[in-house]
């Protein structure tokens, strides 16, 4: 029975005090305006507003309907703004998944960069490594997908962000420091430092050792920082991208080389929804993180 117009026109007759400037204020004619309070008195049967000389005075139940819409028109107003910055591409939800600890970092500058200018979007990371992410993906538990393997999926879009080289890292005076390159059959005897995943989602495995039917010794941890010192003590070697062991390469803890002639390069890829693949904060992300990667990572190449 009550409409939202009537609150409004209720709460502009009360700020404004009288039906003629509630009226202008409104953009309707005041006969309009009093035409809209009659027909709701007529519909609740109760007298709104009474005259008081020449302003109007809210009846107990005009003042009753005043303080509804003093709860309900803000709760209206902030929804209308949501679906306008929802309708312009301004707010939406951006829950990524990385499949590589040292992605952060490019990741936490890029988000420096991205949350002031995307205010409304949720924003939600994890690792990947202890679940399937691109099936969440497909399931909508995410949204996008950070990944070096991409794997063919119906509704699933791609888009590539730079192309990295994998690279060894060794301690400085390791008999292998001194080859231009290494072979998977200089690994044989090697310990293999990596994370805490299967082997055939670590890339040294799947394009490097397995084609040559290698298999090292291996331990695992979960930090990049980690993974670089224990090779620094002589502990093992690692295969991990060359942008994530540059500030140990340039200390001289550790020295880094290409892994094969050609080296191993992938592309990083931004997995999403096709439906969502082109939305403006997406699209955003995915420039800020090329602009922040170019700017940050000094040994990578645009996709």
């Amino acid at each position: 029975m009550i409409d939202i117009r009537h609150l409004r026109t209720l709460a502009a007759i009360a700020e404004h005090g009288t039906l003629a400037r509630a009226a202008e204020h409104l953009h309707v004619s005041q006969s309009a305006l009093s035409h809209q309070v009659r027909e709701l008195e007529g519909r609740l049967g109760v007298e709104l507003l009474a005259r008081q000389g020449r302003r109007l005075r809210f009846t107990a139940a005009g003042e009753r309907l005043l303080q509804l819409g003093e709860r309900v028109l803000p709760e209206i107003r902030r929804a209308e703004a949501d679906l306008r910055r929802i309708r312009d591409g301004q707010t939406g939800r951006l829950h990524m998944a990385l499949e590589c600890h040292s992605c952060f970092d490019w990741l936490l500058p890029t988000l420096e960069r991205y949350r002031p200018a995307w205010p409304d979007v949720e924003l939600d990371v994890s690792l990947a490594f202890h679940f399937e992410p691109l099936p969440a993906l497909v399931r909508g538990d995410l949204d996008l997908v950070i990944t070096s393997d991409p794997e063919p999926l119906p509704g699933v879009r791609y888009t590539p962000l730079f192309r990295f080289e994998g690279v060894l890292i060794l301690p400085p005076r390791h008999p292998l420091a001194a080859r231009p390159h290494i072979e998977p059959a200089d690994l044989a005897t090697e310990t293999l430092i990596t994370y805490p995943v299967p082997p055939q989602r670590l890339d040294v495995y799947r394009h490097f050792l397995f084609p040559a039917g290698v298999h090292p010794a291996r331990r695992t941890t979960e930090l990049t920082e980690m993974i670089v010192q224990l090779v620094a003590a002589g502990r093992g070697v690692a295969a991990l991208p060359h942008w994530a062991v540059q500030a140990a390469e340039a200390r001289g803890v550790i020295v880094s080389r290409p892994l094969g002639v050609q080296g191993i390069w992938r592309t990083l890829q931004a997995a999403s929804r096709e439906g969502e693949a082109d939305t403006p904060w997406l699209q955003a992300f995915l420039a800020t993180a090329r602009q922040t990667a170019c700017a940050t990572l000094g040994t990578i190449e645009p996709a």
